[in-house]
């Protein structure tokens, strides 16, 4: 086996080991270590973040072209992003008791239609429809210790939003503000590194300082989408 195959098949493991990642995050959850599980949350997010970078440069589809690496990728997105937030929300609590599961089922149902669009990706390398984004918003759900309708609420909202043909952002591969987006991307993610270090009493002042970037990404998604959606009617 060549020492270029052998490049490639260990970015193929290293995207797989999120789902050891994964596994071992619902272990954290069964016993109510939530600092450990969000720290293991935050080591998905940055294989996710670079796996991609790492197959390109190993030029995976070109040496192992039978082997389907963004199903892989799909399925521990998935697992990461979707299952593992989905038993946080009700091991955590952090949902109205008598409606806990059914709420938690709505990530679970609707990112499921969401990772099964072929155009969820789209070819000017958008995310379209709420890009499950659900391992954010369970932490700032249980870190803000919002009111428990306040939680249903956004569950339900952001469940909707998958449907609707929003685009939105894709930080590693955005056309536009791709510098400046990955670079307070890196910012916020040192900040709620940090508050998840002070768990179980985070400084509020970082929590919210660290909504700013949320924000950011919102309303940049949105400006581009309106952006887009006038130039199309005026052509």
């Amino acid at each position: 086996m060549s020492r270029s195959l052998i490049l490639a098949w260990l970015v193929h493991l290293y995207t797989a080991l999120g789902t050891v990642v994964a596994f071992f995050t619902v272990l954290c959850i069964e016993q109510s270590i939530f600092r450990e599980a969000f720290y293991l949350m935050a080591l998905a997010v940055v294989i996710d973040a670079t796996d991609g970078a790492l197959a390109r440069a190993a030029r995976v589809k070109e040496r192992i072209p039978w082997f389907d690496g963004e199903r892989l990728d799909e399925i521990v997105d998935y697992f990461n992003y979707v299952i593992v937030p989905s038993l946080f929300l009700v091991r955590a609590s952090i949902l109205p008791p008598a409606d806990a599961l059914w709420l938690a089922a709505l990530p679970l149902l609707s990112s499921a239609y969401g990772f099964c669009r072929r155009d969820a990706k789209t070819a000017d390398n958008f995310f379209l429809g709420f890009p499950s984004y659900w391992n954010i918003v369970v932490f700032y759900l249980y870190v803000l210790k919002t009111p428990l309708w306040i939680n249903a609420f956004v569950i339900i909202a952001l469940s909707i939003l998958v449907f609707v043909p929003i685009k939105y952002v894709y930080p590693s591969r955005s056309p536009r503000y791709r510098l400046q987006t990955n670079v307070l991307g890196a910012l916020w993610g040192g900040a709620v590194l940090y508050s998840i270090y002070q768990l179980p009493n985070p400084s509020r002042a970082l929590l919210f300082a660290s909504l700013l970037f949320p924000a950011y990404y919102t309303a940049l998604s949105l400006w581009l989408e309106y952006r887009r959606v006038m130039s199309s009617a005026k052509g």
